[in-house]
């Protein structure tokens, strides 16, 4: 069983090493395609956002309570408040709704 575990993180870290260094070794000249300039400057919140809005639904007890707090956040983030602004507008509206849906 040991060794199969160190053959697990040393895969895994195989891995990780070359998702790094292999663009930094294949692509030596500047990006100049606009398509791909864009396509690479959104990858960071696209990414953040798959895994994000998936734990949002399932973080509370129900999806009502969930829906509402990710409004509240969206609500607030558009009106351009501030991070801690926004968690706490969205949690807050959390636990008023479940309040609400306990009653």
């Amino acid at each position: 069983m040991t060794e199969n575990t160190y053959i697990y993180i040393l895969v895994m870290a195989l891995v990780t090493f070359l998702i790094r260094a292999l663009p930094l070794t294949l692509i030596r000249q500047e990006i100049k395609s606009p398509f791909i300039k864009s396509f690479l400057y959104y990858v960071p919140y696209v990414t953040l956002s798959a895994m994000t809005v998936p734990a949002i639904f399932t973080a509370t007890g129900s999806l009502y309570s969930a829906a509402a707090g990710f409004v509240t956040a969206l609500i607030l983030a558009f009106l351009r408040k501030s991070l801690l602004t926004v968690a706490a507008g969205a949690c807050v509206m959390v636990f008023l709704i479940e309040l609400i849906i306990l009653r």
